[in-house]
């Protein structure tokens, strides 16, 4: 290779002008080697900083004039030094696109026979923008899929969006005006929101695509394809056919603001939210035989206590639980009344009830729970009679009363209780959440959530059952929606009996590997505790139940295996909207078509989380590239309780087996300083605002998206996050040493051929001087390490590593070492040489084990490379084993040497303060080593006196002079010999190295082209008197190489003073 000095000079000039950035933007995006072979001088800062000496304060002061610049092997790349990542990331991805990248993948480890990798992705809602935790969730499992694409599997990735339900059809609502929604069609509405979704899925799945999200994002799932409907009726029918679907009038959590069922996974429990609770005397109409000696008439008529935070449940009270175990008490006194409550809240009750300071309950007697059952009471505001029984352990003396008030209709613990007691199922509340007849005239209309709730109230206490009413601040149910309060209410549902197959979702749990293992006493939790679940909602926007009712008496259903195959291939032909444009004889199957007119179509729609809960059956099962059960789910932590489960729910029935192999979760994002983020407190974080900058890019400026996803790598996602302004700036940072270490290395590689190209220059693993091979077996090392942490999904592990690496490792330690065998060294002096060998095997492992991570980064160095390499793109050929193969070398030799260095530049630090020194080339370092074997050690790194090529007593690599960057390193036998030598001041005894080192100015002359002080130079006969032999050796070797004659420059005439 030809190296001239006019492209460092012409770049030097640019680079004041531009700040030492260089433009890099291929204009026709196609990547070509030809165009990344243009070479463009990186630095021109004279040979590097050891040659610089030091900036005068500020940075103004001149640096001192080398003439022998031209000669000196500067880096040259057109890998810029900064990322302009906002135009740079955008070209990058194109040119994935252009070259089919993700297929190409896929096909090649097809090829290959590769096992398959599926990660299933879980569906974000098709309803808005996205936000900073839809990032972490989706560069999380880029950084998987990436690295076993690196691990040679097969990578499948179908991106998947959540497309019915509720959410999506008020967003649709919000946008028509009232008049309009009352002449809304179901199918109307369903048309309106099927387009919104699809505009909402462009959207999000472009945002991913900038994130650098690789998938296949041209055939995603959506819940709303036909082939996905048609498999998610094929699961229904398969727990139907099973026993697990069923439909039953029970309560459920019913929104008002929604007019829909919903399951417990669509609910929120906020801070803050205060009901009115009550305590009501019931008066006892027949008492157990034990209570009958404690009821009279009037004031001595015995009343049963309850408290509840619903009040306007009180019209479907239906009866009052005890706990046969527990004690209850007879308690007086003339404020109350005669009273039978929990012996244990007698006393806490007598403080509640304000009883006259120093008067307490008088206890008339006390009993079992069990001879209290038996006894009946009348309703204070219905002509009513009611029990006292049984109710279970959920009676408990934490709170209340000890006797619960009992309304079937309207909770689940009261529901089971009537079941078993055969009480009525009494809810008289509509699908608005009003009172409705049954309630009672006074109360008909009323809001039982507003003004329902007080109307009960007062007429408890016109009535004189009313013992206290109080707010009570609790954790209360929220529809998740519309942010409003939910009731329980009793209503026709269809449901999947969980207890039908509730221990084999158990035992399928225990098959799966949770990461972190908590994850699977939070699934066991949410599975055990899992009552029915509801599967219907009154909606219009979902997937219809395919059910049939009798139209006369409305109760007799048309379903079975045949109507069911029957829809699902309709489904799978013409979409669920077939269920309201197709009538009913359309849908019914051949032997079924006669009697169409005795039928009526159902018009509930499937829960949601059964739409999600089934893409196993749609995606993992349903595409011939990907398979079931997929290798690995990854979402939120909360998704125990939602998608993780409605999908081991829902694949246990079906199949009697887990839906995944294995599970991870991440934490949820806030700010900086770990609030949750919202609007209204303006530390929303828009990832967005991250990659492309904000509307002020001096404040906002554009990182790109390797940035943040960087700061996904940086924390610890098994937890809750934090970011914010700060966090990304230091983000940036961390990414520009990694860009820097990487641009560096490019650079002097610039001529350079490695092992197995025409001409190659590189130097054998054996040949190489044990500082390069000690440098390659720390490669290993790291790239073990790397390899480890992200198959283990510890991406901050790894990021910490690659970081510590570019700058302990190389920036600070090897790359600052070996700027003088690369800019200084002749041509093809082997140590020059044996470098490149090892910065190109460092070059290639940083941009593979960087790749997961910041693949724009990674691909950007690839095509920067400056030689011929096999594959296309970083991506391809796999993970860098065979740079994991070199054996570690010397390592306690190196440690010591850094430890001395570290030792030095201490007492150099001390000198160039006081301005003893400038550059450290101009300090000579004087040492003693008490310990013997590291005397031994540091010994054989003792180098020839003078600067000589080839050396004689070392390598050139090999030695102290150079490890250290100082021109001389003397040994000495003793501590008063340093003394001697050097000032006091700048001598330490107390070292990491366990040596005692002392710094002092270097002696001799100093080289004028590689700034080492040596006591050759002008004392010999040589071509150029002003350097040293080494460096007459490396201009005349720079002279054949170019064909050029070196002279040095005419000195400027100074003018006269």
């Amino acid at each position: 290779m030809k190296i001239t000095t006019s492209g460092a000079l012409m770049f030097l000039l640019s680079a004041v002008a531009t700040r030492n950035t260089v433009a890099f933007t291929p204009k026709n995006l196609s990547f070509t080697r030809n165009y990344h072979r243009s070479v463009v001088a990186l630095n021109a800062e004279k040979g590097g900083q050891q040659q610089g000496g030091k900036k005068k304060q500020g940075g103004r002061g001149k640096k001192e004039k080398n003439a022998y610049a031209s000669t000196i092997l500067l880096p040259e790349t057109p890998f810029s030094q900064r990322a302009n990542a906002k135009n740079r990331e955008p070209e990058i991805q194109q040119f994935w696109k252009d070259t089919n990248l993700y297929q190409k993948l896929s096909d090649a480890a097809e090829e290959a026979g590769a096992e398959r990798f599926v990660l299933h992705d879980g569906p974000p809602y098709a309803n808005g923008d996205l936000h900073i935790g839809h990032a972490l969730n989706k560069l999380l499992k880029d950084f998987i899929n990436r690295k076993q694409v690196l691990n040679g599997k097969q990578v499948h990735y179908v991106p998947g969006w959540d497309c019915h339900g509720l959410p999506i059809e008020l967003k649709v609502l919000q946008t028509i005006k009232s008049k309009e929604r009352q002449k809304l069609t179901p199918i109307d509405l369903r048309k309106k929101a099927a387009e919104f979704a699809k505009e909402t899925v462009g959207k999000q799945s472009e945002s991913f695509q900038r994130y650098g999200v690789m998938g296949d994002f041209d055939k995603p799932y959506m819940t709303l394809q036909p082939e996905f409907e048609a498999a998610q009726i094929g699961v229904f029918g398969e727990m139907f056919k099973k026993g697990f679907i069923f439909r039953g009038r029970k309560p459920v959590h019913w929104s008002p603001s929604s007019k829909t069922a919903l399951a417990e996974a669509e609910l929120e429990y906020p801070e803050g939210h205060v009901s009115k609770s009550i305590y009501v005397g019931f008066e006892v109409d027949e008492p157990s035989e034990q209570l009958k000696e404690f009821h009279g008439e009037g004031s001595d008529a015995l009343k049963v206590a309850i408290w509840t935070t619903t009040p306007w449940t009180m019209p479907a009270n239906l009866a009052v639980a005890v706990n046969p175990d527990l004690e209850y008490s007879v308690v007086e006194h003339e404020k109350t009344g005669r009273l039978l409550v929990a012996a244990d809240l007698a006393e806490s009750l007598a403080k509640k009830f304000n009883l006259p300071e120093g008067e307490s309950f008088n206890v008339l007697a006390t009993m079992k729970g069990d001879d209290v059952i038996g006894t009946t009471y009348s309703h204070p505001l219905y002509e009513r009679k009611s029990p006292v029984l049984a109710g279970g352990d959920y009676i408990t003396t934490e709170s209340g009363t000890g006797l619960v008030h009992t309304a079937p209709g309207h909770g689940q613990e009261d529901y089971l209780t009537g079941l078993k007691n055969g009480l009525d199922l009494l809810s008289p509340v509509d699908d608005v959440g009003k009172f409705t007849i049954e309630a009672g005239e006074r109360f008909v209309g009323l809001k039982v959530l507003d003004e329902g709730n007080t109307a009960i109230i007062e007429a408890l206490q016109e009535t004189g059952s009313l013992l206290l009413a109080e707010d009570y601040e609790h954790k209360y149910p929220y529809d998740w929606r519309t942010k409003k309060p939910t009731i329980f209410r009793a209503t026709d549902q269809w449901f999947a009996s969980v207890e039908g197959f509730r221990d084999d979702a158990l035992k399928a749990v225990d098959t799966v590997e949770w990461i972190p293992a908590v994850g699977k006493n939070r699934i066991n939790s949410f599975v055990e505790g899992r009552g029915d679940w509801c599967i219907s909602r009154q909606r219009s926007w979902g997937v219809p139940i395919p059910v049939f009712y009798d139209k006369e008496t409305g109760n007799e259903v048309l379903l079975n295996e045949e109507t069911l195959q029957h829809i699902q291939s309709i489904f799978a032909e013409h979409g669920s909207d077939a269920w309201w444009t197709m009538s009913e004889e359309e849908l019914l199957p051949e032997s079924y078509k006669a009697d169409a007119g005795k039928w009526k179509k159902g018009t509930d729609t499937m829960d949601v989380w059964f739409d999600s809960g089934s893409s196993w059956a749609g995606v993992a099962n349903g595409r011939d590239e990907l398979a079931y059960p997929a290798d690995l789910y990854l979402e939120g932590s909360d998704q125990h309780r939602g998608w993780f489960q409605s999908s081991l729910l829902t694949s246990v029935a079906a199949n009697n087996k887990a839906p995944y192999k294995a599970v991870l979760t991440h934490g949820f994002v806030l700010d900086e300083k770990g609030f949750k983020m919202s609007k209204s407190l303006g530390n929303v974080v828009n990832p967005l605002e991250v990659i492309n900058g904000g509307n002020n890019q001096k404040v906002d400026p554009a990182y790109g998206a390797d940035v943040l996803r960087l700061w996904v790598a940086s924390v610890d996602y098994s937890g809750d996050v934090c970011i914010g302004k700060n966090i990304i700036k230091q983000t940036f940072e961390s990414y520009r040493k990694l860009r820097n270490t990487a641009r560096y290395l490019i650079g002097n590689l610039a001529d350079f051929k490695p092992e197995g190209t025409e001409g190659s220059n590189a130097v054998a693993y054996d040949d190489l001087p044990s500082m390069d091979k000690w440098m390659l077996g720390r490669l290993n090392s790291v790239l073990k390490e790397v390899d480890s942490a992200i198959d283990e999904y510890q991406f901050n592990r790894a990021t910490q590593e690659l970081l510590r690496f570019a700058t302990a490792d190389l920036s600070n330690f090897y790359l600052d070492v070996a700027k003088d065998r690369l800019y200084i060294s002749a041509i093809n002096d082997p140590r020059r040489r044996s470098c490149q060998t090892v910065i190109q095997a460092c070059l290639e492992g940083f941009a593979k084990s960087i790749a997961p991570i910041l693949p724009h980064m990674a691909e950007d160095i690839w095509q920067n490379l400056p030689y011929e390499t096999e594959f296309e793109s970083v991506f391809e050929g796999g993970w860098p084993k065979h740079l994991m193969e070199f054996e570690e070398f010397e390592g306690n030799q190196w440690k010591l040497v850094r430890e001395l260095r570290d030792d030095v530049n201490k007492m150099l630090e001390l000198a160039r303060n006081d301005k003893l020194v400038g550059a450290s080339l101009d300090a000579a370092a004087v040492v003693y080593v008490p310990d013997e074997e590291k005397r031994a050690i540091l010994s054989k790194l003792d180098g020839d006196e003078d600067l000589v090529s080839p050396p004689v007593k070392t390598n050139g690599v090999d030695e102290l002079r150079t490890a250290l960057m100082l021109s001389q390193v003397k040994f000495v036998d003793s501590v008063d010999e340093i003394k001697e030598l050097c000032d006091e001041k700048y001598i330490s005894e107390t070292t990491v190295s366990g040596c005692v080192v002392g710094v002092k100015k270097a002696e001799g002359t100093k080289c004028g082209r590689c700034w080492f002080y040596d006591s050759s130079v002008g004392n010999h006969d040589l071509k150029y008197d002003g350097v040293c032999q080494r460096c007459n050796h490396a201009i005349e070797s720079w002279e054949e190489a170019t064909g050029e004659k070196f002279e040095l420059p005419v000195a400027e005439e100074q003018p006269v003073a």
